[in-house]
């Protein structure tokens, strides 16, 4: 058998359980060779089963997971000695949910083959850890640097128990440590860290980008007891763990480490922080020994999915939002001199200028980019407060979940009449095999302003319009909010095959567009899901209903003329890939009524938890164009 069908090829049985007490601080010889084998069939297999993620094109994390095995199996076993500790391996880092997956496959929860589908859709292995999803996953980590918080309420519940959690140096720069940090002393909660300190993060080397940044310091200055050693070292890794579990109160083992130690293609690279690519897990598993067709055999038979579809109404070439965004902004600042530039612009990162679009602002304008760290609410108001001078504009971007993390702060630069541009890439559900807690679908919380002052969001349908969008608004003032997908989407294409968006098109602001005329009903659409609605539209069209297709690249502001013109006709349906529950679709019947406009109503929107993979997130949401149909049809009967 091959593919995901074959057996998992890795001799798991050789795993051997082993028992430790930390009142005796050094390993006999025996306990560290049981250590160092199941040290490594474990590393083994997390290269194997996180590859088939590279392999089927849904990328996935293997550095993580990998890096801490050691302090996983050294858990284990304590575990296995007593019942003074709360079972479960908390991890605040979710992108090394391959820890969680192995684990439940080692008490039997999961058999080890159903690992080989690692991100697959509908394989419930999802890229972060759901409670209630996949069989013995014991926790959801949630959103990077989240869980911190959360364990404090778990040793708070257990105050008999010592509770553990997994750390990184990329987690513990968000905020929400810093205050738990603080509440763990203050109450001397039994929490006991361990942090895999291996210097990179998706964008580079929080050495070089945050410089100062010391997580023994940091830890240390908050009063925690801080012990730290080199990760690979297993007798003082063991040493430090015995240390910290006898000292009443919250205390860390800081693990240095490189990235990835011992996978020689990506061993202290930012490339270890992501899935390790096929041929690399290849040539790891032949150099530890492994027959060739060990890896091969599955490897090179799993093959990225598609749900094969041909859409009508757009182009088959298609372009990354995110990317452009970044793009518009330098032809923006490239009518500027350096000086002028540096002195009326910032653009900060938030450790995502490769996933964002900022790299390419940061490599042709160097002059305007500040590389910061995964502290989205500092960044955000650090570019608001650029910003604070009427002359000055900030630019922050990050990923649209992490939207709802910075509410208080966009307040805050509300309240100050800042001019910040904000860019939320990863919007919707489309691609996000992160799944449910990466999805980005409460962007109108931005919109958390009084009657009396006025945000702006703006959702491009394709990259001319995003192109657009940022040539107009750039320089506007105030706090600006401009949301792209991870997916990339086509050009909106005229009946008559020429493109909707050209050179000559010129965005305005609050106006929605009339993409088609439409007697028997309106559909509302916008971003990603336009180009989707406008396939059914023309689908139905063809069958005789005259639907017409409004684009609302402005989202949170009523266009007068348009919204009589759809409120007159026999149905309106509101189509987008945001939260059912918040999103347009929950507005728009409203704004109707508001004016005597009684149309029959429908919208649709993102309304359950995920199910991994890709493409195959919107018609799991009813987003697909067959799904927008068949809703047309029932509001056009």
């Amino acid at each position: 058998m091959a593919g995901t069908q074959a057996q998992f090829p890795i001799d798991m049985s050789k795993l051997q359980k082993l028992t430790l007490d930390p009142s005796k601080p050094q390993l006999t010889p025996e306990q560290k060779a049981t250590l160092k084998n199941n040290i490594q069939i474990m590393r083994d297999a997390i290269v194997l089963f996180t590859a088939t993620g590279a392999a089927r094109g849904v990328s996935g994390h293997t550095g993580g997971a990998y890096d801490t095995v050691p302090e996983v199996n050294l858990l284990l076993s304590l575990f296995n000695h007593s019942d003074s500790y709360v079972p479960i391996l908390f991890d605040e880092a979710g992108h090394r949910v391959a820890t969680q997956y192995l684990v439940s496959a080692l008490e039997g929860h999961i058999p080890f083959e159903h690992l080989l589908h690692y991100r697959e859709a509908n394989s419930k292995l999802p890229g972060h850890p759901e409670l209630g999803l996949t069989p013995g996953v014991k926790f959801s980590s949630g959103r990077l640097g989240h869980v911190w918080p959360w364990v404090n309420g778990i040793a708070l519940a257990n105050r008999e128990k010592t509770v553990f959690m997994l750390g990184s140096d990329g987690s513990q720069q968000e905020g929400n440590d810093a205050e738990a940090a603080r509440l763990a002393v203050a109450q001397g909660l039994n929490v006991k860290l361990i942090i895999d300190d291996n210097d990179v993060t998706i964008a580079g080397h929080p050495s070089e980008y945050l410089k100062g940044y010391d997580l023994t310091k940091t830890l240390g200055g908050h009063g925690l007891k801080v012990v730290t050693v080199q990760g690979e070292d297993i007798d003082a890794l063991w040493s430090a763990l015995c240390e910290i579990i006898a000292y009443k109160g919250p205390a860390a083992i800081v693990c240095k480490r490189k990235m990835a130690p011992g996978i020689a293609d990506i061993e202290g690279t930012t490339h270890g922080h992501d899935v390790i690519p096929v041929k690399s897990a290849i040539k790891y598993l032949t150099a530890r020994g492994y027959p060739d067709a060990v890896a091969t055999n599955i490897l090179s038979n799993i093959k990225p999915n598609a749900v094969p579809y041909l859409y009508i109404g757009s182009t088959k070439e298609v372009g990354a939002n995110r990317v452009v965004f970044g793009e518009a902004v330098n032809l923006v600042l490239d009518k500027l001199s350096k000086e002028e530039a540096a002195k009326k612009v910032m653009v900060i990162d938030s450790d995502l200028e490769g996933s964002t679009g900022l790299k390419v602002i940061h490599q042709k304008h160097p002059e305007v980019f500040v590389p910061s760290g995964i502290m989205e609410r500092g960044n955000f108001s650090a570019a608001a407060g650029f910003g604070f001078d009427k002359d000055k504009f900030g630019v922050f971007s990050t990923f649209s979940a992490f939207l709802e993390m910075i509410i208080s702060e966009v307040t805050m630069a509300r309240l100050n009449f800042c001019n910040v541009l904000c860019h939320f890439s990863h919007s919707g559900v489309d691609e996000m095999a992160d799944n449910t807690c990466h999805f980005g679908i409460n962007s109108f919380f931005a919109d958390n302003g009084l009657a009396d002052t006025q945000t702006w969001l703006y959702f491009p349908a394709d990259p001319t319009q995003m192109t657009a969008v940022i040539k107009r608004v750039f320089f506007d003032r105030g706090v600006r909010f401009v949301f792209s997908t991870r997916s990339k989407v086509p050009w909106l294409l005229k009946e008559d095959g020429s493109r909707f968006y050209d050179e000559n098109y010129e965005f305005v602001p609050g106006k929605d567009e009339v993409i088609a005329e439409g007697t028997d009903g309106y559909v509302i659409s916008y971003g990603d899901m336009l180009y989707r609605s406008w396939d059914a539209v023309l689908r139905v069209r063809k069958e005789g209903l005259n639907v017409g297709l409004i684009n609302k690249p402005t989202l949170n502001l009523v266009d007068e003329q348009a919204i009589r013109k759809v409120g007159s006709s026999p149905f309106v349906l509101v189509v987008e890939s945001l939260n059912q529950k918040t999103g347009l679709g929950s507005k728009f019947g409203t704004w109707l009524l508001e004016r005597q406009l009684t149309p029959r109503y429908g919208y649709i929107g993102t309304n359950k938890e995920g199910c991994g993979g890709l493409s195959e997130q919107i018609p799991f949401q009813g987003l697909d164009p067959q799904s927008i149909i068949l809703k047309i049809r029932q509001l056009a009967q």
